[in-house]
């Protein structure tokens, strides 16, 4: 099980993504991506306060119930640190990796993509505005990226009320596994085929982020936002 991880600033004056990941002696991995959402105020301390939650709470479980327990941990972290002039709120996506099982849970538009023999074959669904204009049929998936609405999260650490993360889990099948985890800064630029056609010609998970990372800073606008992922290549 290999790993790759980077994040950019992009053109903000700070960076409230974060980006943490733990290793086990046994080769099993608990790897969290959060994007701290912009306007609230306090964005980096709060994608920090929920990176820091899971990966210390995490003893090696593949359980997707103490994944959310950890996650609800993380959501009134947050809120016990929120006052009026500091709303600090953060998505969130978080992956634990065995040697056969994947476990995830996510609050947001951070993504999980997961490819197997190079070809995408999940990726979690936002939990946005524009996402749900996709289910009632008003605009198609591919529309996503330029939604008026797609900046409108549904979900977040630190919201009102309690917070309730999506989440999954699967034994792996055999076959060459890839995940991708990544905020909204990244996934806008790099499409999901473009994130397949890089995968093929990687020769790692950091050559992976390398290939989609030239596409992204062609791509890219002037103001563009904090753009984060994490890579992480394994065999079953």
């Amino acid at each position: 099980m290999i790993i790759a991880t980077y994040t950019d600033i992009g053109s903000r004056p700070i960076n409230e993504d974060t980006v943490k990941y733990v290793k086990n002696k046994d080769g099993s991995l608990c790897v969290v991506v959060a994007d701290g959402l912009g306007g609230h105020g306090g964005g980096d301390h709060a994608s920090k306060i929920t990176a820091d939650t899971i990966c210390e709470g995490w003893n090696g479980s593949k359980d997707g119930g103490v994944l959310e327990e950890l996650i609800q941990k993380a959501h009134k972290k947050v809120v016990a640190r929120q006052v009026k002039t500091c709303m600090m709120k953060s998505t969130v996506t978080a992956l634990w990796l065995t040697k056969d099982h994947a476990t995830w849970a996510h609050a947001g538009d951070t993504r999980i993509y997961h490819f197997i023999d190079g070809k995408l074959v999940f990726q979690t669904k936002d939990h946005s505005a524009s996402q749900i204009a996709v289910t009632l049929g008003q605009i198609k998936p591919s529309q996503i990226r330029f939604s008026e609405d797609r900046s409108k999260v549904l979900k977040a650490v630190g919201q009102e009320g309690t917070l309730t993360p999506e989440v999954g889990e699967e034994d792996l099948v055999p076959g060459k596994h890839a995940f991708l985890l990544c905020t909204d800064g990244f996934w806008e630029y790099v499409l999901e085929n473009e994130m397949e056609a890089d995968l093929r010609e990687a020769c790692g998970p950091k050559d992976w982020l390398a290939r989609m990372l030239r596409r992204l800073m062609k791509q890219i606008p002037p103001d563009n936002d904090n753009n984060t992922a994490a890579a992480v290549w394994m065999d079953v």
